[in-house]
């Protein structure tokens, strides 16, 4: 499958801003990852920076889109695809590049930084909104997400990337992270389910 553009939204959870004594956003807050960033979870082992603090762990639901954006088309008409991705995040950096008031891209877009696993047909908004999506760390669950607790839901996040820089077919959204950001060391094994069943996982390296 094609990866043009890979979009991030920031702080989507009112939980997980909190965790991070971040401010809740009053509009999307979007970043954006080099495609080279892009992994599908396939069991393999992962190389994680070293030497520049800790690579924590951030679970999201990922979104595909087939068509390119246009206001008159329905969120269900545009997604095709969906996965459980892991956006992975040097916490110090970023924290660092936070004071500065600099963009993120050194603590987001090192290469495997956009983890994804192998893409699940998207029925619609309505019927994944029935069901959460989780990740666990050494069998032990980490984070649960589910997209009714967004602060911005996709429809509004599709209209907005779409207006403000352009989404066409083969670009990927990831819709943010719920609470329970942790971070990752090595030999770690994380697995991503969605409805209960794993569907992605890997392990860390270094």
């Amino acid at each position: 499958m094609s990866i043009k553009n890979i979009y991030c939204v920031g702080r989507n959870y009112f939980l997980h801003a909190q965790e991070l004594n971040n401010a809740v956003p009053t509009s999307p807050m979007i970043f954006t990852k080099p495609s080279h960033a892009f992994t599908e979870a396939k069991g393999q082992i992962l190389k994680m920076p070293t030497g520049k603090g800790s690579v924590h762990y951030e679970a999201e639901l990922v979104i595909h889109l087939a068509k390119d954006y246009e206001p008159s088309l329905k969120v269900d008409e545009i997604i095709d695809q969906m996965a459980i991705g892991v956006d992975f995040t040097l916490r110090e950096v970023q924290d660092e590049l936070k004071k500065k008031g600099y963009p993120w891209l050194p603590a987001k877009g090192f290469p495997h930084s956009a983890l994804v696993s192998p893409w699940i047909p998207f029925a619609s908004i309505e019927a994944i909104g029935n069901h959460d999506f989780t990740l666990e760390r050494n069998g032990r669950e980490v984070q649960r997400g589910n997209i009714k607790d967004m602060i911005f839901p996709i429809p509004i996040l599709i209209e907005f990337i779409g207006k403000e820089f352009g989404l066409g077919a083969g670009d990927i959204i990831f819709t943010g992270t719920p609470a329970g950001v942790g971070a990752v060391q090595e030999g770690d094994h994380l697995v991503m389910n969605w409805k209960e069943n794993k569907v992605g996982e890997c392990f860390i390296g270094s």
